[in-house]
């Protein structure tokens, strides 16, 4: 077996040639991105939760209403609870991404998972928060909030933080689409 004389500036070790390689300015460029949609994404977790820890917590002693008495209330907190729990697991690949330059899943899943993940997900999040605006509303028609104004603020404010929360995973999909199409036209998540 003849040896290239690469291989014994090398030690002798026959390089790997790297089908994915990339500069170290290619590499920040990414490292930037994936910061950036774990700060969505954070931002995403941290308003989802807060809209569904705020609905959760909005019982003013044993007489009604109560967030559970309302369909939509109900599906207010499912959604964001759900939203919640996946943007804490796309933290946790986003942290990994981040340390270890690798994705949990192989690259072509990857892409694709987080991309209509985020898309269902802020829809989701869409629909019950606009279900929610739309039982507030009729509520404060009915004048139930006259004599139970604390309950439909904190109503409110509930799902504010739920289009909050839609807000930001709709800027984490629309990086992870990017992503997509990265890794389309190159092959590679990376865009460069």
């Amino acid at each position: 077996m003849m040896r290239s004389p690469q291989s014994l500036r090398n030690g002798g070790v026959e390089p790997h040639p790297d089908p994915h390689f990339h500069s170290t300015v290619s590499l920040r460029k990414l490292r930037r991105l994936n910061a950036l949609i774990f700060v969505f994404r954070l931002a995403a977790f941290s308003f989802s939760l807060a809209a569904a820890v705020f609905m959760l917590t909005n019982i003013r002693g044993s007489s009604p209403p109560h967030w559970y008495d309302f369909d939509a209330f109900r599906y207010v907190v499912a959604a964001n609870g759900i939203v919640a729990v996946y943007s804490l697991f796309e933290m946790g690949a986003s942290v990994w991404e981040i340390s270890q330059g690798l994705t949990l899943f192989p690259e072509a899943l990857q892409v694709w998972f987080d991309f209509a993940h985020d898309q269902v997900f802020a829809y989701l999040l869409l629909s019950a928060d606009s279900a929610g605006t739309a039982l507030a509303r009729a509520l404060k028609g009915m004048n139930t909030c006259a004599a139970n104004g604390p309950f439909c603020v904190q109503s409110d404010i509930s799902i504010a933080l739920g289009f909050a929360g839609f807000l930001f995973l709709g800027l984490s999909s629309l990086l992870s689409g990017f992503r997509v199409v990265c890794f389309m036209i190159n092959g590679s998540r990376f865009h460069l």
